[in-house]
């Protein structure tokens, strides 16, 4: 899928986010200049502006379209049960705590991330029982908050991501799997946003060749009161080049609930189902979001 995007410092598309009123910081590293200014809520004489809600990478495969904003830091984790069968052998699979920090650093635009996960994976098959369990690789990024939605045009970001390897001698890739992503999303209504992302990732497959694996993700969330929300998503990884056997597209369909019990505390729950015969079967797990 296509975006209406482009990294240029104050060219004709996307300015730079220079000039903000009352000497407040700029939110964006730049902005659409084309378009209606971002809608703002009217402050009160003498009341402090209200803090927008925790805005969290997850349950969902499309991460935030925004950062954490400088000097806040986010932790958000949880855990997710697979299960697949395939030609006889079925799996099933096990993924915690799935930590993600996020720290906004040097400004409002800026994300520093670092996330770490274990897997714990068991295969029945008729040639007997497998199993396997470890850390992953370690996932090192950064967010750029690029601009904030005008119009039809989109809120925008962009992470440039990597794996490096770090986990069990089962689960590494051995490899830095360096990669981007970029992520869009709309306010559509009051109740209604709709947002994806657009990946390209360095990978590794079972014969040690690497190649690029896309991914491209849809979702349409709903909020039915200022706690509860909910989403439904499309996802898909596409592999371009890979050379073994069976390494081939994987689309899923998914969807979730999401609750705020505070502004910065968030719990979610999602469950999901592959879509193609190389996708897993069924997913589903839960998890929370904090920011300090």
């Amino acid at each position: 899928m296509r975006t209406l995007f482009a990294i240029v410092m104050c060219g004709s598309v996307l300015g730079c986010a220079t000039s903000q009123p009352d000497g407040e910081r700029p939110k964006t590293l730049l902005q659409w200049l084309p378009g209606p200014e971002p809608k703002e809520e009217p402050e009160e004489e003498g009341v402090p502006k209200k803090e927008d809600p925790i805005a969290t990478d997850r349950p969902d495969f499309t991460e935030a379209s925004s950062t954490v904003g400088k000097g806040r830091v986010q932790l958000e984790a949880g855990y997710t049960f697979i299960q697949d069968k395939s030609n006889g052998v079925t799996t099933t699979s096990h993924s915690y705590p799935e930590a993600l920090l996020r720290v906004g650093m040097i400004a409002d635009w800026f994300e520093f991330r670092i996330a770490q996960n274990y897997g714990n994976v068991r295969s029945n098959s008729p040639d007997g029982l497998f199993s396997a369990g470890g850390s992953e690789d370690l996932y090192l990024g950064v967010k750029l908050f690029v601009a904030e939605q005008r119009g039809v045009l989109p809120e925008t970001s962009i992470i440039f991501q990597s794996q490096v390897p770090t986990g069990h001698s089962d689960f590494t890739s051995s490899k830095v799997l360096p990669g981007f992503n970029l992520l869009y999303g709309w306010d559509v209504t009051d109740k209604m946003t709709f947002a994806g992302s657009s990946q390209a990732n360095r990978a590794i497959d079972a014969d040690s060749h690497g190649y690029v694996e896309m991914a491209q993700s849809l979702t349409v969330g709903w909020s039915f009161t200022e706690k509860l929300g909910s989403y439904t998503e499309w996802f898909a990884f596409m592999p371009a080049g890979a050379t073994s056997e069976g390494v081939t597209a994987q689309h899923y369909l998914n969807g979730g609930f999401t609750y705020k019990l505070t502004n910065n505390f968030q719990l979610d729950i999602r469950a999901g189902v592959g879509l193609s015969r190389s996708a897993d079967d069924f997913f589903g797990g839960t998890g929370f979001g904090y920011r300090y």
